[in-house]
């Protein structure tokens, strides 16, 4: 133990020692460009720190005022790079780079100095000041041994792996001379070796490449671009040394010669020629080209004539402008060529225009003369003319021609023709001359006016104002002046306008010309209405409209115009009375004949009906029929319940206008129902009218009684209005209407007679007084009574309290008093009423309106004319014995109610007024 706090305090001394003898600072080398992470040095062990001492006691790195690119690791106590280290960065060319660091150290706190130098490797290459130098070096002048002094490369690196040194690329013409400064540095040279020729090579271009020293060693290079300067050291020369050119003789003054051209290897002003004609054979060459100085283009200035010179002789001369100037010369030969010269003349001596359109063919229309100065073949000369129609010429003696009429002429297919006479000689090649002629045709009327339609179509309102326009007509007539010239009118030769014609009038009106309707203007066409057009009066007007030119003779044209009134809902819909028939179908009978009875005697338009009690809901009980004089959505007619409103017993179909039971009728609905229904169209704005529809409420028989009596009056009425007049098709209509009405109605009737007589024939015969047994009195309310209509009605049985359909039976206890006589008058009993009615009278009657109608039907229409009248006064006879049948019945009834009135009486007496028992039965 004493031996190691000895080895300890020597180890201490030593240490003190040591940083006492080094000045207390610590040296590390580093290589730059080390990556991140690379151990510089132990630190803590340098410092004579244990194991886990450094950070136990914070050992940490201090770099005042700069990044020092290095840390201490707290773990180890290393020295470590953090990032990267740049040895030019930090220190430039200085040598050594050496940074200065501190660390510190707690518990006791110390300071420690590290210096770390950062060594330098070769990671920079050499770098010229310029990407590419640019020298000008003139041709020849400029003579061999020259120098041209480069700049040389710079190297960041320091030391060995800063020395550079240089080479250029292989020329023969330059060498690299280099130089040693008095600062150490070398300077590059560029000699010349060799004279420049700026024709052989006008641009050099060299590669100066700086090596330093590193290894391994980095080059950097620099362009060298050498410009060789000219000198006027060459001549201009031709292309060609003679130059020879044929030219026509006809040759127009400025016509391009030719074109000399000479080059100079010089550039710039040692290149640029400048052109000049310098000898001329023979001299009035002089007057007859001239050359372009600055382009070589000669051009004739003067006419050339074979005749007179063929071959003209001229000296070129070409003159650069360097210093002094240098001159090229050539020759140029031209000859002249002979050519047919003079071309034909055409005059026109005599022309006759304008040319009617009428003219006849082979009408004279100029005098033409035609010459040519040539001789032989160049001096005869051929005439055509062009357009070759509808003009040609006609040869009358040499060298004259005629120009006539060949085709027949149209001035609406062409007014006017441009004449084109043409002449040709026949020299090689040969000339042409041609001579304009303007050749108008004059106008004559031979065309009518032309309608853009033959049929207009035009559609107008109704109700439009007097004097609007209803369209524009237009006529084309393709004369001029006043043959082209129309006026329009309204030709009262074309359709008028009848109760049933083109108008489709409805109103019977007689025939009325289209000009009371419209007019059309006379110049403009504009055709306008001369009164306010009503659909209902007239739906289509056709009419023709004429236009006139005012040639001589005057030709005309004609249009046909459909003239459409369009319908507005000016009309109101009207309510029409019933349909002829009797009935339709089950509750339509009744109300159809109500209607009908309305119609015919009610002042105040109210139409009536009649329904029976217990009518389930959908029966038809009345049809309101309605027309509107419009058509389309004007006349589409919808039926609305006005009043009453809400639930009622009874609705009317929206379009169909047919009144039914909304639901099932009972006696709370009242003996008679008042129906206010609104007619309305679907016009814009929308019309109406209201109708007023009576339905009393009846019991099913009363009701079937009803509409027999109303469908004998219909019959009246029918046959009183026989005097209408009806198409065949309407006639058959209404008598198969008629058939199915009294079909129906017969049916109905037998069905009825046979009911009442197994009513009395099977049903127990009620007595009134029988003796001593129970008394039975029958009493009917006013409700189920039958009755024609609700005005005049027949009660059976009457009660002396409030009607009530009740059967009250009382049980006297006196005996029968004696029989009376029986007086003369006596009506016979209610059950022996229908026996009057026998079974062979039934047959009959069924075979009549039953089995005959389905004969008649088979066997066509002759029988169905005489088959209604006697269906009609077989239903008049029926419902008058009905009602006589009827009639007694019911006084026998009142009769017996007397009778059981008084007996009443007396039992109430006897008695004291028990209490009678009540049993409920239907009549």
């Amino acid at each position: 133990m004493g031996e190691r706090c000895c080895l300890a305090v020597v180890r201490v001394l030593v240490l003190q020692a040591a940083w006492a003898l080094s000045g207390g600072q610590v040296r590390y080398s580093v290589p730059e460009e080390a990556k991140a992470g690379t151990v510089v040095g132990r630190l803590a062990q340098d410092l004579g720190l244990e194991a886990g001492e450094a950070e136990a006691r914070r050992l940490r790195l201090v770099a005042p005022g700069r990044r020092a690119s290095v840390e201490v690791s707290g773990a180890s106590g290393a020295l470590l790079v953090s990032s990267r280290l740049d040895r030019e960065e930090l220190c430039g060319k200085s040598a050594p780079c050496a940074l200065r660091l501190e660390v510190l150290l707690e518990r006791p706190l110390r300071v420690f100095h590290v210096q770390l130098e950062v060594t330098d490797i070769n990671d920079n290459a050499p770098v010229f000041p310029a990407a590419r130098k640019n020298l000008s070096i003139a041709e020849f002048t400029t003579l061999p041994g020259s120098r041209f002094p480069l700049e040389g490369a710079s190297d960041a690196d320091i030391g060995a792996n800063a020395q550079l040194t240089y080479t250029l690329s292989p020329s023969e013409h330059f060498s690299l001379d280099l130089q040693k400064s008095n600062d150490g540095n070398i300077e590059p040279e560029l000699v010349l070796t060799k004279s420049l020729d700026r024709e052989t090579i006008p641009v050099h271009r060299l590669v100066l490449t700086a090596t330093d020293g590193g290894r391994p060693s980095l080059t950097g290079t620099m362009e060298l671009v050498i410009s060789v300067l000219d000198t006027n050291d060459n001549a201009p020369q031709f292309n060609q040394s003679v130059y020879k050119v044929q030219l026509l003789e006809s040759a127009e003054v400025g016509t391009l010669v030719t074109s000399v051209n000479a080059t100079d290897a010089d550039e710039g002003i040692n290149s640029e020629v400048t052109y000049a004609v310098t000898n001329f054979i023979p001299p009035s060459g002089k007057d007859v080209i001239s050359i372009n100085p600055n382009t070589g283009e000669i051009h004739l200035t003067g006419t050339l004539d074979f005749e007179e010179v063929k071959v003209f002789n001229f000296r070129i001369e070409a003159r650069d402008k360097g210093t002094p100037p240098l001159t090229g010369h050539c020759k140029l030969v031209l000859e002249v060529v002979d050519v047919n010269d003079n071309a034909p003349e055409v005059w026109v001596t005599s022309l006759s225009v304008p040319v009617p359109e009428d003219a006849s063919l082979g009408t004279v229309v100029a005098l033409l003369s035609v010459s040519d100065r040539d001789s032989g073949e160049n001096g005869r000369v051929r005439c055509w003319v062009w357009p070759a129609s509808p003009f040609g010429l006609e040869a009358t003696f040499a060298g004259s021609y005629s120009l006539v009429l060949r085709e027949a002429l149209d001035r609406e297919r062409v007014s006017e023709y441009e004449v084109e006479v043409r002449a040709e000689d026949g020299g090689a090649p040969a000339l042409r001359a041609s001579r304009g002629l303007r050749v108008p045709v004059s106008d004559v009327n031979d065309n009518a006016p032309l309608f853009a339609q033959a049929v207009y179509t035009v559609l107008a309102r109704e109700n439009n104002a007097a004097g609007a326009e209803l369209a524009r007509l237009w006529a084309r007539d393709p004369d001029e002046a006043a043959n082209g010239r129309v006026s329009y009118s309204v030709w009262d030769g074309g359709l008028g306008v009848g109760g049933g014609g083109a108008a489709g009038s409805s109103s019977g009106v007689g025939w009325r010309p289209a000009s009371s309707y419209v007019s059309v203007d006379a110049e403009s066409g504009r055709l306008w209405a001369l009164q306010p057009l009503d659909y209902e009066e007239l739906q289509v007007l056709q009419f023709e409209v004429r236009a006139v030119d005012a040639g001589e003779p005057p030709l005309s044209g004609n249009a046909t115009v459909q003239l459409f009134v369009l319908d507005e809902n000016d009309n109101a819909p009207a309510l029409l009375p019933p349909a002829g028939s009797a009935a339709e179908a089950g509750g339509v009978a009744a109300a159809e004949a109500a209607l009908a009875l309305a119609g015919a005697g009610s002042e105040s338009g109210t139409l009536w009906a009649w329904a029976a009690w217990g009518a389930p809901a959908g029966q038809v009980v009345a049809k309101i029929r309605a027309v509107d004089a419009d058509s389309g959505y004007n006349a589409w007619l919808r039926y609305e319940l006005w009043e009453p409103r809400g639930k009622g017993p009874f609705r009317v179909g929206l379009y169909s206008g047919e009144v039914s039971t909304a639901r099932a009728l009972d006696e709370a609905d009242g003996p008679r129902q008042r129906l206010l229904i609104v007619v309305r169209d679907h016009g814009e704005p929308a019309r109406s009218a209201t109708a007023t529809l009576s339905v009393s409420l009846l019991e099913a028989a009363e009701a079937a009684l009803a509409a027999g009596s109303s469908s004998s009056s219909l019959s009246a009425v029918s046959r009183s209005a026989a005097g209408v007049e009806l198409g065949a098709g309407a006639a058959s209509a209404a008598t198969n209407v008629w058939l199915v009405v009294a079909i129906c109605a017969v049916s109905s009737l037998f069905l009825l007679a046979v009911v009442l007589y197994g009513a009395s024939r099977w049903a127990p015969r009620a007595a009134v007084l029988s003796g001593p047994g129970p008394a039975t009195l029958i009493c009917a309310s006013e409700v189920g009574s039958w009755s024609y209509s609700q005005r005049h009605s027949r009660s059976l049985c009457v009660a002396d309290g409030a009607a009530k359909s009740d059967l009250i039976v009382f049980s006297p206890n006196f005996p029968p008093p004696p029989p009376a006589p029986a007086a003369k008058d006596a009506q016979p009993e209610p059950s022996a009423l229908l026996d009057t009615v026998s079974a062979n009278t039934l047959l009959n009657l069924y075979f009549s309106l039953f089995i005959l109608p389905l004969f008649f039907c088979a066997f066509g229409k002759p029988l169905r004319t005489r088959f209604v009248s006697v269906i009609s006064e077989k239903a008049q006879s029926i419902l008058a014995y009905g009602s006589r049948q009827l009639g007694r019945r019911c006084g026998a009834c009142e009769a017996a109610e007397q009778r059981t009135v008084s007996l009443q009486a007396q039992e109430r007496v006897r008695v004291g007024g028990s209490a009678p028992v009540r049993r409920r039965a239907r009549l």
